[in-house]
């Protein structure tokens, strides 16, 4: 996930990941990531100006790794409704392989540790801009109804995320099979005509 950093920043990165999941974002402190990364304090401050600085570059490092995978191998399909399925598998692959990431990305996108410019290259360089792209298509080529093509990505993934949240808590399974059911409600839910699953 932080492979595109040195070291120094990776560890600073995955320590903060893990102090804000385990502890609260207000209970991780520059110090306690010092400590609990072997990062000397004043090399922390080397590479990043603030506390702020290290949640903002986190967010950003979260949001491009999610978009690279939710959309890995997904232009080398030609059906809209294979790339719909194969982004939503993803996200729920990312969801439950990642639980950390997941809920970082869940509990700080509307935080005001994240600057506004952050918060605009998240949407747009993320796997949201991709998809929506991908809806505006199916809506253009007359297979989703007329509706926001971002507004209908967002509310697909509302409802995924909430699944999700609930098998993290470990209040129900998922299982593949109602994996692909899930993803044929979605598509259910904005296309013109109802879709088999893929």
């Amino acid at each position: 996930m932080f492979e595109r950093y040195n070291k120094v920043q990776k560890a600073v990165l995955e320590t903060t990941l893990h102090l804000i999941i385990d502890r609260e974002l207000q209970a991780t402190s520059m110090s306690l990531i010092a400590k609990d990364s072997g990062v000397s304090t004043g090399n922390i401050y080397h590479y990043f100006s603030s506390k702020e600085d290290i949640i903002n570059e986190l967010y950003k490092a979260i949001v491009l790794f999610n978009g690279e995978f939710v959309t890995k191998d997904l232009y080398q399909i030609n059906s809209i409704q294979e790339q719909f399925w194969q982004a939503w598998r993803n996200v729920f692959e990312l969801g439950r392989n990642y639980p950390k990431a997941f809920r970082f990305i869940e509990q700080y996108s509307f935080s005001p540790y994240i600057y506004e410019q952050t918060k605009v290259e998240a949407i747009n360089g993320g796997w949201c801009g991709s998809l929506e792209k991908l809806y505006k298509q199916a809506v253009e080529e007359g297979i989703f109804v007329e509706l926001k093509p971002l507004m209908m990505v967002h509310m697909h993934y509302g409802s995924i995320v909430y699944l999700l949240k609930l098998y993290q808590q470990n209040i129900h399974d998922l299982t593949n099979e109602d994996i692909e059911k899930v993803i044929l409600a979605c598509w259910n839910a904005v296309s013109k005509e109802e879709g088999s699953n893929s």
